[in-house]
């Protein structure tokens, strides 16, 4: 039985679609939505359809940003030698948490998994290789690539399959360490354990 009216069930029904929204986060939502001033929701409609509008891929490292070049790859304090090789966006917001990680990123935008259905060519794997043979897209040579996926089956997979395709390259590839827990996703450590798995990263 809807216990509500048709607009607010879908409302309800939309917000919990989103991920990580259960059911009763969604009613809360709702609910608050519906109890802001009229300007209020405008705005935050107005921000949601402009940044869907807006919001690409980064030319160099595939992040999310609204510039043709994302402010971490347009950065002259950057180390633009050494990339890290990570998932998400969300992942390398972890990273950029820590604060002391002055190297750049390439967002792959998921990780290799047959049983899914994504294969290499799913996710942001050709734009990378483009970018190490093209000196990091910004002259500089590329001297060590750090590989961040996650420690499930799937990131390690895509870990070791990366590492094929660099060696033959000549540069550096690294592995973060095993301090982050196995099946854990980097968005979700903490700051000290992805510190630590950095610092003690190995070569693969």
């Amino acid at each position: 039985m809807d216990l509500y009216s048709g607009y607010l069930n879908k409302l309800i029904d939309e917000l919990a679609a989103l991920p990580g929204i259960g059911n009763k986060s969604a009613q809360r939502l709702a609910f608050y939505i519906i109890s802001m001033s009229d300007a209020r929701v405008k705005k935050l409609s107005d921000t949601i359809v402009a940044a869907k509008k807006n919001v690409h891929y980064c030319k160099i490292c595939q992040n999310l940003t609204d510039t043709e070049i994302c402010p971490i790859c347009a950065s002259d304090r950057r180390d633009k030698s050494t990339i890290m090789v990570v998932e998400t966006s969300q992942d390398l917001a972890a990273y950029e948490r820590t604060g002391r990680y002055d190297g750049v990123y390439h967002v792959l935008h998921g990780a290799i998994s047959p049983m899914l259905g994504i294969g290499p060519e799913d996710i942001r794997l050709k734009e990378l290789m483009n970018r190490l043979k093209d000196n990091g897209n910004v002259g500089v040579p590329v001297r060590e690539v750090i590989i961040a996926t996650n420690s499930s089956l799937e990131g390690e997979t895509t870990a070791m399959y990366i590492s094929r395709l660099i060696k033959p390259l000549g540069i550096k590839v690294t592995r973060i360490a095993s301090g982050v827990p196995v099946g854990g996703d980097l968005e979700n450590i903490d700051e000290v354990t992805l510190l630590r798995a950095l610092e003690g990263r190995t070569e693969l």
